[in-house]
């Protein structure tokens, strides 16, 4: 994975997209195929293809031969495609889905079998949501554990570059399919992503109807990559990780809108968007760099959801470094934690659940300028584990500023006091965890108690 380019991984759900154009006969769009999962709802699911220019498609929803609903339409002259919207169905199933086209006196059927309704979640981002099951900890046993899980399929895109945005795939590494030890471990950065299986996974324990996976990455590839011109036109065109701050808001947005208005509006205008903060790399630069991408991630306010980025949810993963990684260290194994802390984001944010989903911040500063102290005091219980380099404090002297380390001095339940004694200028900020690699695995500092979830890095300023 290139460094300091992009997140390393997107979680969004989806809605099935709109057409393309291109006669080449009667048949469903790409992904619609034997063992899909259809959003449910309140959303109604999109059911396309492309058939004969004015030809009547009906399409017709079973179960147990028994049809439950038939929507018509006819194919569009300008495209040959042709759409249906069914009406929102509950979760659950086997279902049949027919589709069948009649111009004049020629008839064609399609038919798709086992067809689910659940949630469908899109897994994006670069090599580290490559990672397949296979190069994770514990990939024997992780592997094996599919059995309870029948009810979550996946799907895998190929890798096909575009000049344009497509709005159907030209190549697909692997249909829908129920997870299997081969499909789940096919290889090495290929197929289904362990971060997205995993996270679905925990997701079907709690929510206990069907979950669809669609797992779409590219490793090394940079935000500009993932965005629209149009996006990238509302930030101007930026140096990589400079304008991050803009484009990454900027690209959930213009995701948000585009699949609102591919499914007909179906899809949420607002749908959850879910990503991973950027975890440490043992020979990157000794800059800033991480840190800043970091921080930009989430529009420099330290934490999601916020008013540049609502319904967002984070997974932090600085902690979940790997020294030992075959893969590299920029290559974490450690995609269950990940996983883990994101399904608790997608809890809280997407199904409204009170649970906790991110770490401790400080909500309040006071400096003790007389004592040489500062307090932080966080929203949440603090777990803390003292390490005297983590904190630092820009000390400022004839108008320059260098940052020194601020030591841990005393803490309490939601109150950490550091000292502030090094600085003999003005205190102009105070900033935790900004470095490449702040601390050895799941060892950082501070976390919440019972959650386990680590306080994220910031900067913050001071103010009068």
């Amino acid at each position: 994975m290139a460094a300091p380019r992009v997140v390393c991984g997107l979680v969004l759900p989806l809605v099935l997209l709109a057409a393309t154009s291109a006669d080449v006969g009667f048949r469903f769009a790409s992904y619609i195929n034997n063992y899909m999962v259809l959003q449910k709802e309140p959303a109604g699911a999109v059911i396309w293809g492309y058939g004969t220019s004015g030809a009547t498609v009906t399409v017709t929803l079973y179960r147990d031969q028994e049809t439950i609903m038939e929507k018509v339409t006819s194919v569009k002259a300008h495209s040959n495609s042709w759409m249906v919207v069914l009406d929102p169905m509950k979760p659950g199933g086997p279902y049949e889905v027919m589709a069948q086209q009649t111009f004049g006196k020629t008839n064609f059927t399609l038919r798709v079998h086992d067809v689910l309704f659940g949630d469908v979640w899109l897994c994006s981002g670069q090599s580290n949501m490559q990672m397949t099951v296979s190069q994770i900890f514990n990939a024997t046993r992780e592997l094996a554990n599919t059995a309870a899980y029948q009810s979550v399929r996946i799907f895998s895109v190929s890798l096909i570059q575009a000049e344009q945005e497509l709005e159907d795939l030209a190549k697909v590494d692997l249909q829908w399919a129920k997870p299997t030890t081969e499909n789940l471990g096919h290889g090495i950065f290929q197929y289904m992503s362990a971060v997205c299986w995993l996270f679905g996974r925990n997701l079907y324990d709690t929510l206990q109807y069907p979950i669809g996976l669609i797992s779409s990455s590219w490793g090394g590839t940079p935000i500009e990559a993932w965005s629209s011109e149009r996006s990238l036109k509302a930030c101007g065109v930026p140096t990589q990780g400079d304008l991050y701050n803009c484009t990454f808001p900027a690209l959930i947005e213009d995701w948000r809108q585009t699949f609102h208005h591919g499914s007909q509006g179906q899809t949420e205008r607002f749908f959850p968007f879910g990503f991973v903060q950027l975890s440490s790399y043992l020979s990157a630069p000794s800059d800033d760099t991480f840190p800043q991408i970091r921080w930009h991630q989430t529009a420099d306010f330290g934490y999601v959801p916020n008013l540049r980025m609502p319904n967002t949810f984070m997974a932090v993963a600085m902690d979940l470094c790997d020294r030992k990684s075959p893969f590299g260290s920029i290559h974490p194994r450690d995609k269950q934690t990940v996983a883990y802390r994101l399904h608790l984001g997608a809890r809280a944010v997407a199904y409204g659940e009170k649970v906790i989903f991110q770490g401790p911040l400080p909500e309040k500063m006071e400096l003790l300028a007389d004592k040489g102290l500062l307090n932080l005091m966080y929203s949440q219980e603090i777990q803390v584990q003292r390490q005297d380099k983590i904190f630092e404090i820009s000390c400022c002297s004839d108008h320059q500023c260098k940052w020194l380390p601020a030591p841990m001095d005393a803490f309490l339940a939601q109150t950490l006091t550091l000292s502030t004694g090094s600085c003999h200028g003005t205190l102009a900020a105070v900033r935790y965890a900004w470095a490449t690699w702040p601390c050895e695995y799941k060892q950082c500092p501070i976390y919440h108690p019972s959650s386990t979830l680590p306080a994220p890095p910031f900067i913050a300023f001071m103010t009068n």
